[in-house]
């Protein structure tokens, strides 16, 4: 059974995805900061493929993929960190890119690196759904990778079916029209998107991402959805980190409510 799965068949309420950019702070950095992540509490782990031109990242993570590629990470070197810690974990992991860098490494390639080294899913937040349907669809299935599609509070009723129907894993329920990075609250706004979500009650799991940073966002996240995703803010902690391991305990402690969050990692 893919480890998502087994995940979700296992927990469906708070469930807390952390996403790191792979070669950040430090190249080597990869499996350390798995094991960390995993040894702290966290359900899944998100991977960022680190990419010159992304999408919709805020200036923390697009620092920490520009960091990352200094660094000399590759997707190659990617998948030989992950295939030396998957001899150490059975975590869900994720890999986050652009389906630019699938295609320049292959897709079908990229997709047996993937169960090779023991990858979960992908997000590819630029591939197109229909060209996903007609052309990768199989591919994806056959290999038993999962896929997670974006929704966002402008996408429509039809389409957030059609995201439905092909998604494998978890949506990914992004909070705001914005671009990533950390942030206070969660506005009334952002509550009715998540309201009219819950009343089309789709079939798999949803992760609210985008703007997650606090104890008081992921709880209210987790009100609306099976959990949420944090990635700035983690970054932004692993910049002033002086030991992971430790740090990232406490990180995941103060998200999690289980000490009072004085601090804030924010953007």
């Amino acid at each position: 059974m893919n480890r998502l799965d087994q995940l979700f068949s296992q927990k469906n309420d708070h469930i807390l995805n952390i996403y790191f950019t792979a070669g950040y702070p430090k190249l080597a950095d990869t499996k350390e900061i798995i094991l960390s992540l995993e040894k702290a509490g966290v359900d899944l782990i998100e991977l960022g493929m680190p990419y010159s031109d992304p999408l919709a990242d805020g200036p923390t993570i697009q620092e920490s993929g520009q960091q990352a590629l200094a660094n000399g990470m590759t997707l190659p070197l990617l998948f030989d960190q992950i295939k030396e810690v998957r001899q150490e974990t059975q975590i869900p992991l994720i890999m986050m890119g652009y389906f630019n860098q699938v295609m320049q490494f292959g897709i079908q390639a990229f997709i047996d690196k993937c169960v090779e080294v023991g990858i979960d899913g992908v997000i590819l937040p630029d591939l197109p759904l229909y060209e996903y349907e007609q052309y990768y669809r199989d591919m994806f299935e056959q290999a038993g990778l999962h896929i997670s599609f974006l929704i966002t509070p402008q996408t429509s009723e039809e389409r957030i079916r059609k995201v439905d129907e092909l998604t494998k894993g978890f949506i990914y329920m992004v909070s705001n029209s914005s671009i990533t990075g950390a942030k206070n609250t969660i506005s009334d706004l952002q509550l009715s998107y998540f309201n009219r979500i819950n009343a089309l009650q789709l079939k798999n799991p949803r992760l609210i991402g985008f703007g997650i940073s606090s104890h008081e966002t992921f709880e209210t996240a987790c009100q609306y959805a099976n959990g949420a995703i944090i990635g700035s803010a983690y970054i932004k902690m692993l910049a002033k980190a002086q030991d992971i391991e430790k740090d990232t305990k406490l990180f995941v402690q103060k998200i999690k409510g289980e000490i009072p969050t004085k601090l804030q990692y924010m953007v």
